[in-house]
């Protein structure tokens, strides 16, 4: 090929290249165009509902566009964040999600979606102990005593949860990997039926955050044992943290993450990141935090990418050592 065609066709192709990259330069500047959405796996009240209404209004605010939340319940979670796995990555669709997302894996043998290859990690936002509370029938005051009733019998004791896969199933998985107690799982479309059914003492027990779990307590309905969290929580420093209660070494928090689908343009996933750490730092949000006994975080990408990778590997570890068999 002569030299001068040569050079032509290189001068043509490296224009090519270089109006590609400048046009997809120019769509991650102008981003976002047009409103967010962010989809979240439960139904609405939940932890994870109010984590992303919290954030909605100073995010929609920093990028200049609505930000809307929809609730997209079901499936242990995996209907919702399908939709965000099978989205367009262009940093419309974002996933606010909790700890199922790291426990799902473990818990089924097959999902419409791979967790680490259709989803990108774009920061941990926060983390959120759950308490054990138990109906006042089973006369239990103490992380201590409710450990010694559930040895004494068995089976006996039952636990209700927002459903397989949930912050309150997983937390209590721990425990009873903890203890070596045998106790029953009950699991509820949604914490709000799960909890109603424990004040009736239609179940006994179950693990939930403090802010749906302590009115309940503060009116005498439940009573609170002790605190999944390695320290005390502010919002209920009464409560001991079932570590300082004899179970050494625990330590299970509920978090919320956000996503995105894998392929959404770093520069995307970046100022998302940055803003939603900025909108950690508001005071209307921090407040509602508080409210919630939500620790914000803020992560990087990396980070929150390192921690999921650790959550998948932790729930692995405890589905073997407890039994728990993938379901279909």
């Amino acid at each position: 090929m002569p030299r001068l065609r040569r050079s032509l066709i290189a001068i043509v192709a490296g224009a090519a290249t270089a109006g590609l990259l400048a046009a997809s330069g120019a769509d991650a500047q102008a981003w976002p165009a047009k409103p967010l959405r962010v989809v979240v796996p439960y139904p609405p009240g939940g932890a994870n509902d109010i984590v992303a209404r919290a954030l909605q209004p100073a995010l929609a605010a920093a990028l200049g566009q609505p930000v809307t939340v929809e609730n997209r319940g079901g499936g242990a979670t995996q209907i919702g964040t399908e939709a965000v796995a099978r989205a367009a990555p262009d940093g419309y669709t974002l996933l606010l999600t909790n700890i199922a997302l790291g426990a799902n894996p473990a818990l089924f043998a097959k999902m419409p979606y791979d967790t680490t290859r259709d989803l990108a990690p774009i920061t941990l936002i926060s983390t959120v102990p759950l308490v054990l509370i138990a109906h006042p029938s089973l006369g239990a005051r103490s992380i201590a005593e409710f450990v010694a009733r559930a040895r004494a019998k068995p089976g006996a004791i039952n636990y209700a949860s927002a459903g397989n896969g949930s912050a309150n199933h997983l937390v209590m998985e721990m425990f009873r990997a903890s203890t070596g107690i045998d106790v029953v799982h009950v699991p509820y479309k949604g914490f709000g039926p799960a909890i109603s059914d424990l004040v009736a003492g239609n179940v006994t027990a179950a693990f939930g955050t403090t802010l749906a779990s302590l009115p309940q307590v503060r009116a005498g309905k439940l009573r609170a044992l002790g605190l999944s969290s390695a320290s005390r929580s502010p919002v209920a420093p009464e409560v001991p943290t079932i570590a300082e209660s004899g179970i050494a070494g625990f330590d299970v928090n509920e978090w919320q993450m956000l996503l995105a689908p894998a392929g959404t343009p770093a520069s995307v996933v970046e100022r998302m990141q940055r803003e939603v750490a900025a909108a950690l730092q508001v005071s209307e949000v921090r407040a509602r935090f508080t409210e919630l006994g939500a620790t914000p975080v803020g992560s990087s990408t990396a980070d929150a990418q390192g921690f999921l990778r650790g959550e998948i590997a932790r729930w692995a570890e405890l589905a073997k050592k407890v039994g728990i068999k993938p379901q279909d």
